[in-house]
C-alpha cells in the first residue's frame, strides 16, 4: 500500500508539472527580489491568480501570509517561500471528520455533470473502499445513459460489489430505494449512488436529489450521508462554478478532483476549497483503480511547489 501511495504522489507531482513550471517561473524571480514591499505583494498575487488560485482565495492567502511576516519579523522576500507554502497547506487541511463516513453505515451520493469522470470514480471508489474490507453496493441512479450503467457493472464485477440496476429512463428513487433494500440486506457498510449529471435543467435536477435524499431519510435514517461533487480539474474555473452550481442545489460535503495528471490549472483546488469551504477529500490522476487517493494537503502543496516527497 507504501508503495502504490508512493507512486501515485509521484503521478501527481509529474502531472502538476505544468502548473509548477508556471508558478515557479515568476516565483523564484520574485522571491529572489530585495524588497518586501507592497509591489512584492502585488507582484505575487498576479502569479498566484495567473494559477488559477483566484483572486478571494489568493487575497485570503496573502492575508494569512502578510501576518506571518509581521509576526515573525520576516524582512527578506526569499524567506517567503516556506511561509507561502504552509498558508496554502492550512487552507486545504480538511479538519478531523473528513472521512467520519468511513466509520459509520453510510450513504454517498456522487453528482456531476458528464463528462468529469462521474462514474468512473464511483467504480474506483467502490473498489477502494472494497480493499478497505468495507462492503459495497452501487446505486446506478443516472437512469438516462445506457452507457454510464454499463460502464458501472464492469467496476462492480471487478471489485466484486453488487451493482443495482434499474431500466434505461426508470425513476432514479426507484433504483435508490431497490439499493437501500440490497445494502440492508447484504449488511453493507457504504452504499454508492452515482446520480445523473444535468446540470443544464438545475429545477430537474434539484427535484431528482430531493426525491432520492426523501427515499434514504424514510428508509434508511440511521445511514451517514455524504455527497461528493466530482469535477475535472483540466478546466479550471469552470470546476469553480460548476461546484457553486450544485452547492445551489444540494448540501455538499466533499469535492473529488479527477483528471490531475493533465491540469495545467492545478491551483483551482485551493480555490474551490477556499471559496467554497467545501474539502477536496479524493484526487484522481489517471484511469486505473490506483489512481484515486484521498487528498493530502502536504503532498499536494510539496508536488505544486517543486519539493518531492
Amino acid at each position: 500500500m507504501a508503495e502504490e501511495k508512493t507512486g501515485f504522489w509521484k503521478r501527481l507531482f509529474s502531472g502538476l508539472k505544468k502548473t509548477r513550471d508556471w508558478l515557479l517561473d515568476g516565483l523564484d524571480d520574485l522571491f529572489g527580489s530585495s524588497q518586501l514591499d507592497d509591489e512584492f505583494y502585488e507582484n505575487l498575487e498576479e502569479i498566484l491568480i495567473s494559477g488559477d488560485m483566484g483572486v478571494r482565495c489568493t487575497q485570503d492567502i496573502l492575508e494569512d501570509l502578510q501576518t506571518k511576516v509581521k509576526e515573525q519579523h520576516i524582512k527578506e522576500p526569499k524567506d517567503c517561500k516556506a511561509l507561502l507554502m504552509d498558508s496554502i497547506r492550512q487552507s486545504m487541511d480538511l479538519g478531523e471528520t473528513a472521512y467520519e463516513f468511513l466509520n459509520q453505515t453510510s450513504v454517498v451520493f456522487v453528482v456531476g455533470v458528464n463528462g468529469v469522470g462521474k462514474t468512473t470514480t464511483v467504480g474506483k471508489l467502490s473498489a477502494k473502499l472494497c480493499a478497505q474490507g468495507k462492503r459495497v453496493v452501487i446505486a446506478a441512479a443516472d437512469t438516462f445513459r445506457a452507457a454510464a450503467v454499463d460502464q458501472l457493472q464492469v467496476w462492480a464485477d471487478r471489485a466484486d460489489v453488487e451493482l443495482i440496476r434499474g431500466q434505461e429512463g426508470a425513476d432514479p428513487s426507484s433504483v435508490v430505494y431497490d439499493a437501500i433494500s440490497a445494502a440492508k440486506a447484504r449488511g453493507a457498510d457504504v452504499l454508492l449512488i452515482d446520480t445523473a449529471g444535468r446540470l443544464h435543467n438545475k429545477k430537474n435536477l434539484m427535484n431528482e436529489l430531493e426525491k432520492m435524499n426523501r427515499i434514504v431519510d424514510r428508509e434508511f435514517p440511521e445511514a451517514y450521508r455524504e455527497t461528493l461533487v466530482v469535477l475535472d480539474a483540466t478546466t479550471g474555473q469552470n470546476a469553480l462554478v460548476q461546484a457553486k452550481e450544485f452547492s445551489s442545489v444540494c448540501e455538499l460535503s466533499g469535492i473529488v478532483l479527477t483528471k490531475m495528471d493533465g491540469s495545467a490549472k492545478g491551483g483551482i483546488a485551493i480555490a474551490i476549497q477556499s471559496e467554497l469551504h467545501i474539502p477536496v477529500k479524493y484526487i484522481g490522476v489517471g484511469e486505473t483503480i490506483e489512481d484515486l487517493e484521498r487528498f493530502n494537503a502536504d503532498e499536494y502543496v510539496k508536488a505544486l511547489f517543486g519539493e518531492e516527497s
